[in-house]
């Protein structure tokens, strides 16, 4: 069996392509998603609660509610992002199960 596959657009294209510019992305999104993650849930629920603790929301302070809701609600969101845009990824290197 060749190593080599077709495409969408009928050309040949080699399963050990170009990897690393793939995995190079990938990683990029994954600690650019992980950074987002740990700033909302240690920096505004830990670090700077104080500094949010002036700020009410929904009868408590904003500090909070990061820490008890809102760094669920922007693990989720970051999830659903990582999704979107992994799919997109997998489009652009010709990874996608399309």
């Amino acid at each position: 069996m060749s190593d080599e596959s077709k495409n969408n657009t009928g050309e040949q294209t080699s399963p050990s392509g170009d990897h690393s510019a793939y995995w190079k992305a990938n990683i990029r999104l994954i600690m650019m998603c992980l950074a987002v993650w740990a700033i909302v849930s240690f920096g505004f629920a830990i670090i700077l609660r104080p500094m949010l603790s002036s700020i009410e929301i929904g009868g408590t302070d904003l500090g909070f509610w990061f820490a008890q809701q809102g760094s669920i609600l922007f693990f989720l969101a970051i999830i659903f992002f990582y999704a979107w845009r992994m799919n997109k990824i997998d489009r652009e290197h010709n990874v996608d199960d399309k």
